[in-house]
This record gives structure tokens, sequence and C-alpha cells, in this order.
């Protein structure tokens, strides 16, 4: 009661009012109002901030905070109402900040965006609506009619390879949050990205054990969204797209970490495989199988910068390495992505020798301490990039984002990158000098091809809105969305699709061959979500991974999954 009472000082024009009556009113009105200069708006919006009856609180005791975007200028895909959705997030704990942009006709995408980097600057300075005390790691901005999946586990690291701290005994699950609509009309696609500062334990000497105190830091504004003015994933919904954010497959400082009996920082400033190639596989996979519950559409983008770039990267290609992919969750569901936007990273760390001085020294003297000299395992250093894992057309077309001002190795990097994938005829996408040196695409043009570049291959749904109506026009997508699920012991292949309309429905196996071992044909009579079922105990079938084609009428799609037995 006494958080509702300082709020209600604020609520009535700034004005202190002291009433008997307040307190007879429901926990609901403990809300603040005010006004935030919107540089979009070029205007005041009004704004409501609203505290959880039990709040939840980051490492360092600051509120976790969402910035609820609402009236905007678009449609929206998720159908429950702004009440709703701002009811639900104080039931998980969230402090919930309201802005309301009455409907403001040139809120969208992607001059939206000049707006999310504006409230990311004011919380990692610590101050927003007048509010000092919001968190700078654990807060988000959020359009309406979107909702969170926060923490949800994706791999259990192993302490032992990069054996940092030495306290660091029993390995910790992993992370990513998840952005996504209430009940959306249509199912939507996602990007995922890995962060490029890091989650990682610490030791408390005095204690003996690891602490927390750097836990979660995915979103520390600092190193990621607010310090880099990086608001293409946030931006995301804008455009349909719901999006994703992971903790760094490195799970220590990178200032840090070494093998076990290996000098100290040897990994300095990069990662190791098979670790890190397993928990990018394994982190899309788990994204995939939340989709259905989430509503998500099952296809997957990848967006990553610097560190970031280096671990997306990993999920491109189409190369199966038994090492890599049978480790962590959700085993036997695809990690396919659809397409990347990938920023200046390292692919392939045979190449780092090129050119001397180009600003990659730390790699040229550390890399050899994990692997030994590149002349004597070369074939070591080469599955440790994303250009190994490239073998053929089937590999996901990339867009690179980079700066001719940024280091020489960055840009050998993506220009060798770029022949791998030109060589299998995956030609990429180059958008370039968007700004200066180590930073990313935040100008509305250079926004516009990324968000476009998604489009393409991610297919969204349409934000188009019928003001007249208050209500969506649905554009009937001419993609055909499929999620599968694998069930080991029973050898079963689940298949979920949504149908708009009745059809013809053909379902197909193939193996890596192009082998057809499966087939069957049935008429669904009805439009909406289907499930099949298919057993895989037909004699002789290898373990491996395998194609299914999934036809409907004259849609069609085709997803990759992975056959083994318990």
């Amino acid at each position: 009661m006494k958080a509702f009472f300082k709020s209600c000082t604020l609520l009535m024009n700034g004005k202190i009012v002291f009433s008997l009556f307040l307190f007879m009113l429901p926990i609901v009105l403990n809300a603040a109002s005010g006004m935030w200069n919107s540089p979009l708006a070029g205007a005041p919006l009004a704004y409501t901030v609203t505290e959880a009856e039990s709040p939840q609180k980051d490492y360092n005791g600051k509120y976790i905070t969402v910035v609820y975007l609402e009236n905007l200028g678009f449609g929206k895909i998720g159908q429950d109402s702004n009440a709703d959705n701002v009811s639900w997030l104080l039931a998980q704990g969230y402090r919930v900040i309201e802005l309301d942009y009455a409907n403001l006709g040139k809120a969208v995408s992607p001059a939206i965006n000049k707006d999310i980097i504006a409230i990311n600057d004011a919380l990692e300075v610590g101050s927003f609506c007048g509010l000092t005390n919001c968190s700078n790691y654990r807060s988000y901005v959020l359009f309406e009619g979107y909702r969170i999946a926060r923490d949800v586990a994706y791999f259990k690291d192993d302490p032992g390879v990069y054996n940092w701290p030495s306290g660091y005994t029993q390995g910790d699950s992993m992370y990513m949050d998840i952005i996504y609509p209430a009940n959306p009309r249509e199912p939507v696609p996602v990007v995922l990205s890995f962060s490029y500062s890091n989650s990682y334990a610490t030791y408390d000497s005095n204690k003996g054990t690891t602490t927390d105190a750097h836990k979660h830091l995915r979103l520390f504004l600092p190193y990621t969204l607010g310090g880099f003015d990086d608001s293409f994933l946030e931006g995301a919904p804008a455009r349909g797209i719901a999006w994703a954010i992971a903790d760094h497959p490195k799970y220590c400082n990178w200032g840090n970490g070494k093998p076990t009996g290996g000098a100290n920082d040897t990994y300095k400033s990069y990662q190791t495989n098979p670790d890190a190639a397993q928990k990018v596989k394994s982190a899309v996979r788990t994204l995939r199988a939340k989709s259905w519950e989430l509503g998500l559409s099952g296809k997957i983008g990848i967006y990553g910068f610097s560190r970031g770039s280096d671990a997306g990267a990993m999920a491109v290609g189409d190369r199966s390495v038994s090492e890599f992919e049978n480790a962590g969750l959700h085993k036997g569901i695809s990690d396919d992505v659809q397409a990347a936007a990938l920023g200046p990273g390292v692919f392939d760390f045979t190449q780092i020798y090129n050119t001397t001085d180009d600003g990659d020294g730390n790699l040229e003297t550390r890399c050899p301490w994990a692997w030994g000299a590149l002349k004597d395992n070369y074939d070591l250093w080469e599955t440790m990039g994303a250009s190994y894992l490239v073998q053929s057309g089937q590999s996901a077309p990339v867009l690179f984002f980079y700066n001719t001002t940024d280091s020489h190795y960055y840009l050998d990097q993506i220009q060798k990158f770029k022949e791998k994938l030109e060589e299998w005829a995956i030609p990429p996408v180059s958008l370039v000098d968007y700004d200066n040196g180590h930073s990313v695409p935040k100008d509305s043009a250079s926004l516009s091809k990324l968000y476009d570049f998604f489009d393409q291959y991610l297919a969204p749904p349409s934000l188009v809105e019928d003001t007249t109506q208050n209500r969506l026009l649905s554009v009937e997508s001419k993609q055909l969305s499929l999620l599968l699920s694998y069930n080991a012991f029973g050898e079963e292949l689940s298949l979920r699709f949504n149908l708009k309309q009745a059809a013809q429905v053909q379902i197909q196996l193939f193996d890596m061959a192009g082998m057809l071992v499966f087939s069957t044909e049935k008429k669904v009579d009805k439009p909406g979500l289907c499930t099949e079922v298919i057993v895989l105990n037909k004699p002789g079938l290898q373990q491996g991974i395998y194609q299914v084609r999934l036809r409907a009428g004259e849609l069609s799609t085709v997803e990759k999954f992975v056959f083994f037995k318990s």
C-alpha cells in the first residue's frame, strides 16, 4: 500500500493529494502519469506507469520494466486487448510504462525505431519517465499486442570448456527471451540474435562459490541494445516479425577463459567448437519447439553483430556434423534457419593470418594456444568457423552489413565468407557504410533494407490496418508454415501446419540422397490447424537427416529433421 500511495500522489496532475477515498480504490490504480517527449512525434506523448503488486527486480535491486507502445500507426497482430496484455505483464511482476501514440500515422517502421533508441538510451543512464530505478539490463520495449517469454532455457553449459572462474564447477542453464504476439490472428516468423555482451558466473572467494552477479546480461544496455543504438530487434514487430535474444555461447567473461590445463585467458575474445555450434543449434531448435505454443510460424531468421555475428553465423550452413548436432535440447527438430543478417565477425579462423597488424592480433596470438599451430592442425581450425558449415546451395541466404572504416580483418572475413556462399550460388546481399567503424545500422534507409531482406524469406503477415473498421485486413500468405516434432521413443514424426482453405494434402519424406522413402496423401475438408503423425517404422530406415515435403493445393514447403533411435 505504501507504493500505491506514493504513485497516487504523482497521478493527480503533479499535485500531492491526500484523500482517504484513495485507499478504497482497487490496486490496479497504482499508477503514475505524465508526458514524455517523443523524438518521432516531435511532441510529448502521454505515459502511464503502473507498478506490479509483486515486482520483479534484477540482481542490483532495480525494477524489471516493460515500455509498452500503444495506439500506433499500424495494425496489431496480437488480438488480445492492451488492457489484457498490460494486466498479464503486471501479473508477471513487470513494471509497465504505457506510451500512448494516439494513432500517430508516422508511428510505423522504421521511423518508430527512433523512439526505441531514445527509450533505451534513457534506460541506460537510469532515468526514464521520472523513474530512476528501472533495470538497465533487464528492461524491454514491447509493441502493443506482444508479450514476453523470459529466461527460456536452451542449453546446459559445460563449465569445463572455458574453465572460468575456478569455482564454476556446476554448469548453468543458458537462456533466451522471446517476444511474441499474444493470440495472433496468424502465425508470425521470428528473428533470433545472440548477445554480443555476456552472461557468466562469478566466483566469490569469501564464500568459495559462484554468484549470480553477472547472469542474464544479454540485454545489458551499455553493451547491447542501448550502447550501440541497436533498435533492429525491438523494432521487428513493427514489420510483423517476433524476436528473441539469447545468451552468448561463450559463457564467461570475454577477458577470461582457458582450456582445462591450458594457459590463462586463452579464449580472451573468441569461442570454440563443438561447444559454440552445439549451443547455437540447440537455441534454434528450442525456439522452433516453442513456436506452436507462442503463435510463431516456425520460420526463423538470424541477426548477429560482432561476437553475436560469430555465433549466429553457425546457424547458416547446411553441413551436418554429428558432434555439433547431437547435443542440447529438442533433438530431432530442424535447426535450419531461413535467412541471416550478419554484421562484422569472424567466420573462418584459418584466414586470420592473411594480413598482419589488421586488428586481430589477439586471435593470432591465442588461437594456437587452444588448437595448436595452424599449419599442423588446419582441419581442426577449419571446423571452428561458420564457413566450414556451408557445403551446398541449401545454406541460408545472408545479408552482410558493415562499414569499410571498421577493422580490416572484419572486412577480410566478410569477403571470404561471401566468396564461400557464392561458390554454392547463394548470392549474398550487402549493406555497406551506413555509419563509421564498428557499429550497427540505425538510419531508416538501412533498417528498411534489413527488414525487407527478412520479409523476402520469412514471409511475415501484413500490418495494413482498416482504420474505418479498426481491424486488420488479412492478407493471404503464399507461404505454407510447417512445424515438425520428433518422438524418438515411438519413432513418431508429428507435422503441424495451418491451412487457409480445404485442400488435398501430400506428405513426402526424402533422404539426403534425394530418394523418396515415404509418401502419403489425404483430403483435408476444412481450414485451420492440422496435425498429422507419421510412424517411422519402415525396416531399413537409417538414422540421419531427412527432408519432409508438404504440399497443400498449390502451396508447398520443405523442412528438415534428424531421425535417430533412442
